[in-house]
Protein backbone atom coordinates (compact mmCIF):
# COMPACT_ATOMS: atom_id res chain seq x y z
CA UNK A 1 0.00 0.00 0.00
CA UNK A 2 1.50 3.28 -1.11
CA UNK A 3 0.61 6.48 0.63
CA UNK A 4 0.91 9.79 -1.20
CA UNK A 5 1.35 12.86 0.91
CA UNK A 6 0.73 16.12 -0.88
CA UNK A 7 2.14 19.33 0.44
CA UNK A 8 -0.27 22.27 0.22
CA UNK A 9 0.75 25.08 -2.13
CA UNK A 10 0.47 28.71 -0.96
CA UNK A 11 0.23 31.46 -3.56
CA UNK A 12 -0.01 35.17 -2.77
CA UNK A 13 -1.87 37.59 -5.02
CA UNK A 14 -2.14 41.39 -5.05
CA UNK A 15 -5.80 42.47 -5.08
CA UNK A 16 -6.96 46.06 -5.61
CA UNK A 17 -10.16 47.52 -4.22
CA UNK A 18 -10.23 46.02 -0.71
CA UNK A 19 -10.92 48.46 2.09
CA UNK A 20 -12.77 46.80 4.98
CA UNK A 21 -13.78 43.68 6.86
CA UNK A 22 -16.65 43.08 4.43
CA UNK A 23 -14.09 42.90 1.59
CA UNK A 24 -12.08 40.36 3.58
CA UNK A 25 -15.14 38.22 4.33
CA UNK A 26 -16.34 38.31 0.72
CA UNK A 27 -12.99 37.29 -0.77
CA UNK A 28 -12.44 34.62 1.88
CA UNK A 29 -15.82 33.11 1.00
CA UNK A 30 -15.66 33.24 -2.82
CA UNK A 31 -12.08 32.00 -3.10
CA UNK A 32 -12.61 29.43 -0.36
CA UNK A 33 -15.50 27.88 -2.33
CA UNK A 34 -13.16 26.91 -5.21
CA UNK A 35 -12.25 23.25 -5.64
CA UNK A 36 -8.98 22.35 -3.97
CA UNK A 37 -8.69 25.54 -1.90
CA UNK A 38 -7.97 24.71 1.76
CA UNK A 39 -7.30 28.19 3.11
CA UNK A 40 -7.57 31.90 2.30
CA UNK A 41 -5.75 34.67 4.19
CA UNK A 42 -6.85 38.21 3.23
CA UNK A 43 -4.74 41.16 4.39
CA UNK A 44 -6.84 44.24 3.62
CA UNK A 45 -4.15 46.76 4.63
CA UNK A 46 -1.49 45.39 2.31
CA UNK A 47 -3.89 44.29 -0.44
CA UNK A 48 -2.57 40.73 -0.34
CA UNK A 49 -4.52 37.48 -0.54
CA UNK A 50 -2.75 34.20 0.16
CA UNK A 51 -4.48 31.11 -1.20
CA UNK A 52 -3.54 27.68 0.13
CA UNK A 53 -4.60 24.79 -2.07
CA UNK A 54 -3.96 21.10 -2.61
CA UNK A 55 -2.25 21.94 -5.93
CA UNK A 56 -1.05 25.00 -7.83
CA UNK A 57 -4.11 27.29 -8.22
CA UNK A 58 -5.35 28.37 -11.64
CA UNK A 59 -4.67 32.11 -11.75
CA UNK A 60 -7.44 32.67 -14.31
CA UNK A 61 -10.05 31.03 -12.06
CA UNK A 62 -8.87 33.02 -9.02
CA UNK A 63 -8.94 36.25 -11.07
CA UNK A 64 -12.45 35.47 -12.32
CA UNK A 65 -14.00 35.00 -8.86
CA UNK A 66 -12.13 38.04 -7.50
CA UNK A 67 -13.42 40.13 -10.43
CA UNK A 68 -16.98 38.83 -10.02
CA UNK A 69 -16.82 39.86 -6.35
CA UNK A 70 -15.99 43.44 -7.40
CA UNK A 71 -12.22 43.51 -6.89
CA UNK A 72 -9.23 43.32 -9.22
CA UNK A 73 -6.49 40.72 -9.05
CA UNK A 74 -3.39 42.60 -10.21
CA UNK A 75 -0.93 39.70 -10.14
CA UNK A 76 1.10 37.27 -8.08
CA UNK A 77 3.46 38.57 -5.43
Amino acid sequence: MTSTITTPVSTTYAVAGMSCGHCKATLTRVIGELDGVTGVDVQVGSGLVTVTAAAEPDDAVIAEVVDEAGYELTGRV
